[in-house]
């Protein structure tokens, strides 16, 4: 399972989802962004977000970051409260047994180590360069050819 990044999902406020889900307060007293988590279940929200605020269900990424998928965090984010970053991600992409492991075994990824800069003040439409540059490659370097050196 994995959550895309860097996707806004338009269409949809913070304020928008508060009112489908009858949560208040309306409006919040804070809000945060709404991205495209991937194409399976879209309906189903993940807040990916700083570790300084975490209940019972969230799963720590790394000691900086976590992810939660209950309403308690939306209800402290609109109440003014919650994590001090993040963002509410709608669906999910979803692999077969072995499949990515095998995507990563055949140089499928490039991957690097997240932290909250990257994720949290980075613009969306920019963030897959700012992670390529910190593996220092060039986007127009890059070759439709995979192999192996």
């Amino acid at each position: 399972m994995g959550i895309v990044l860097n996707k806004p999902l338009d269409g949809m406020s913070f304020d928008d989802l508060l009112k489908q889900l009858d949560l208040d307060p309306l409006p919040p007293a804070r809000r945060i962004r709404l991205m495209q988590g991937g194409p399976v279940e879209g309906g189903r929200g993940f807040v990916l977000h700083t570790a300084d605020w975490e209940t019972e269900g969230s799963l720590r990424v790394n000691p900086d970051i976590a992810l939660t998928a209950s309403l308690e965090i939306l209800k402290a984010i609109a109440g003014g409260g919650g994590p001090s970053a993040g963002f509410l991600a709608l669906g999910y992409a979803g692999w077969g047994p072995g499949q990515l492991e095998d995507e990563i075994q055949r140089n499928s990824w490039l991957s690097v180590p997240a932290d909250t800069a990257l994720l949290f003040e980075s613009a969306p439409e920019g963030m897959w360069r700012e992670a390529l540059a910190r593996l220092h490659v060039d986007p127009a370097a890059l070759s439709g050819t995979v192999g192996r050196a």
